[in-house]
């Protein structure tokens, strides 16, 4: 079979489809991410995420019905780490490991009380973008038609916030708001992102794409183009070889992506290393 006869199966299309959008709005709200230094409130998140999901599966919820479960707790839990971090006198990691560790703690006994890790949980933890469901990608587009035009209104707003969170604030923007805008579109991407790649590798989607683009980039707006760009080609061509070679799609897209940030890398090493004097 030729690698182009996947794109005739209904399945590989909503999957590339969902995987499309969710690699978009991992490469826009990842750059706000990593420029902030907030990169691993996605790794916290997805301990959340998995938390979550046990508890749906605990009380025998499936498909896009977990959601009216994982969704409030990720959201909760992504304004509580932003509580914790103002009002508790900590600094952003320590309330991100306070928040992730009872998320594993909770999934660990949940699972335990279940019966163990079965397959459901299983797929959750690395991912299962290939068996999406037809209301799980109606789902998926209307997230992430709402996720990305949030970001589209804020924009400017969360560039400011971004570079000068001082300066943000002196000129009347709503910084606190922003802040806890940046929150909940984190929780509402790791929780679409939990399909595409599961929760041990949500926070990769949402660093290496962003990293990437900025090893090259010479602006911020093309930076985001870029991490548009090179989040679109990992999960595309992740989910192409991984149907084709038989290999597990979610740590495809991230090997893949992992090598796109080498090659950056290498590139701006080489290029500023040809631009110093003999």
């Amino acid at each position: 079979m030729h690698l182009t006869d996947m794109f005739y199966y209904g399945f590989i299309q909503r999957a590339l489809l969902a995987g499309i959008l969710i690699a978009l709005l991992c490469a826009v709200l990842g750059m706000f991410l990593v420029l902030r230094r907030l990169s691993l409130i996605g790794d916290g998140l997805s301990h959340v995420t998995f938390g979550s999901v046990a508890l749906a599966l605990f009380f025998g919820l499936q498909g896009v019905s977990m959601l009216t479960v994982t969704l409030p707790v990720v959201l909760f839990s992504s304004l509580g780490i932003m509580r914790l971090s103002e009002r508790g006198r900590l600094g952003g990691d320590a309330a991100i490991g306070i928040v992730s560790s009872l998320g594993v703690s909770l999934g660990v006994v949940l699972a335990g009380l279940g019966g163990g890790f079965n397959v459901d949980l299983f797929s959750v933890l690395f991912g299962s973008i290939l068996a999406i469901s037809k209301a799980e990608i109606i789902v998926a587009v209307v997230l992430s038609v709402v996720v990305l035009g949030l970001l589209l209104y804020w924009y400017h707003d969360l560039v400011a916030l971004t570079f000068n969170e001082e300066l943000a604030r002196v000129t009347g923007i709503r910084t606190r708001l922003l802040k806890g805008l940046l929150a909940v579109l984190t929780a509402l991407t790791v929780v679409l992102a939990m399909k595409l790649v599961g929760v041990m590798l949500i926070s990769a989607l949402l660093i290496l794409p962003a990293s990437t683009a900025l090893q090259v980039a010479r602006g911020f707006r093309v930076a985001v183009i870029l991490s548009m760009v090179t989040a679109v080609v990992a999960v595309t061509g992740g989910s192409m070889l991984s149907f084709g070679l038989n290999l597990p799609t979610g740590a495809t897209i991230i090997l893949l992506s992992l090598a796109q940030f080498c090659l950056a890398f290498l590139y701006r090493h080489f290029r500023h290393s040809s631009l110093k004097p003999v």
